[in-house]
């Protein structure tokens, strides 16, 4: 059975490994879902000398039963649903609605606590890694790729240190490239797979990003390099629909 990893910050270095073939390569851009992606991709981005920021996404729970997604919003206006989930469970449009605000509402305070007035990151044309601490059904990451999707990336590479590997495997149909540092199995849940998996705060994330934002990497510019020393597809049971 593979060893957990001590933290996110132990999986993110890990993972780093994994990804080295787009070390200081012009265009590419590490995006975190927030909040344990994060520190996971800072050492990600910070490795392979890119530039980081964050893609915010909110999972939608079945009212009642809040740990199963019917779907996810993410950044952009963008919901993703869970045809399957919706339709066993008879979901009618207006809950899916009242969720779907409240959630939205908690993803928009996010990003005014993380980003202030700094817009979204940039991605056309970019080759973008989108990283998270762990895939278990991979439903917010699933809302993250069709919103990206819509603003015209070059490319787009899932990457996360754990996962499930029927869900790693799905993957592979829906994005350019999928990378899942480990995939146990049995696997049962992202938590069981680290040491310390504490909950990241809001102020561990705008740290990372105010570090972050420390690297001399001009993310207009595709030749230009960090100073390291500065710093220590398709988705077949999900459907993408405006709010």
């Amino acid at each position: 059975m593979d060893k957990p990893y001590s933290d996110r910050i132990d999986a993110g270095r890990v993972l780093a490994n994994e990804l080295a073939a787009y070390a200081d390569r012009p265009g590419v851009m590490v995006l975190a879902l927030p909040r344990g992606g994060v520190p996971v991709a800072y050492e990600v981005a910070e490795a392979l000398g890119a530039p980081l920021d964050v893609f915010l996404v909110r999972k939608l729970g079945v009212p009642g039963r809040e740990e199963l997604a019917m779907g996810a919003v993410a950044s952009g206006g963008v919901r993703v649903l869970n045809e399957e989930v919706v339709r066993t469970l008879r979901i009618s449009p207006e809950v899916i609605d009242a969720v779907a605000a409240r959630e939205g509402e908690e993803l928009r305070r996010r990003e005014r606590v993380y980003r202030g007035d700094r817009p979204g990151p940039d991605v056309r044309g970019r080759t973008v890694i989108l990283i998270d601490d762990g895939l278990a059904t991979g439903s917010t990451m699933r809302s993250a790729v069709v919103a990206l999707r819509r603003q015209s990336p070059a490319r787009v590479v899932v990457a996360v240190p754990i996962a499930s590997p029927s869900t790693c495997a799905e993957f592979h149909d829906e994005v350019d490239e999928v990378i899942c540092a480990r995939t146990p199995e049995p696997f049962y849940a992202v938590g069981l797979w680290y040491d310390d998996f504490s909950q990241t705060t809001d102020d561990e994330v705008r740290d990372y990003l105010r570090r972050a934002s420390a690297l001399s990497v001009d993310v207009g510019s595709p030749t230009a390099k960090p100073k390291h020393d500065e710093l220590p597809g398709q988705a077949s049971k999900w459907s993408p629909a405006g709010f």
